[in-house]
């Protein structure tokens, strides 16, 4: 826990970038995600601020069984993937990604220039995150972390 508020820009972004296995590693390079949340010893849900440079995705297409997500842009205009819909947002707009559906998201940074955004999620346990366009699932453990697997259950 840390005792007095501090600019959300000087907490360190971790020095490993992503739990994604090489070669889908390489596809988030371009951003920087500040963990708010752990770095104040919150454990119900977590809190990023993601900078994603010019050409940069804030993560593979994607949908969560048991954790719901929001997203609140604070600058630039990412284009959120939805489904087969895209939308360009704006500062203040925001979306809300409910567990369960079924249906994948993606923030991808079209412009040409830096783009930041909130990203809040639960810490529900027993989450797995599919990733229709890519053979990769993720399963939560039950220390919190995350095991990369193939969709045929094979580990990366």
């Amino acid at each position: 826990m840390h005792p007095v508020p501090v600019a959300a820009k000087s907490i360190p972004a971790p020095s490993n970038k992503t739990v994604y296995p090489q070669p889908f590693a390489a596809q988030v390079e371009g951003r920087i995600k500040r963990k708010l949340g752990d770095f104040f010893g919150l454990t119900n849900f977590g809190v990023n601020l993601t900078e994603l440079a010019p050409g940069a995705v804030s993560a593979l297409r994607h949908h969560h069984t048991r954790q719901d997500e929001f997203v609140y842009v604070l600058e630039g205009n990412p284009t959120l993937v939805l489904g087969d819909e895209e939308y360009v947002l704006g500062p203040g707009d925001c979306y809300g990604f409910k567990a369960g559906t079924g249906l994948a998201s993606q923030l991808v940074n079209r412009s040409s220039a830096p783009t930041r955004f909130l990203e809040i999620g639960d810490r529900t346990p027993g989450d797995e995150v599919e990733y229709p366009d890519d053979d990769l699932k993720a399963v939560q453990q039950e220390d919190g972390s995350w095991k990369m697997m193939h969709k045929d259950g094979r580990p990366w």
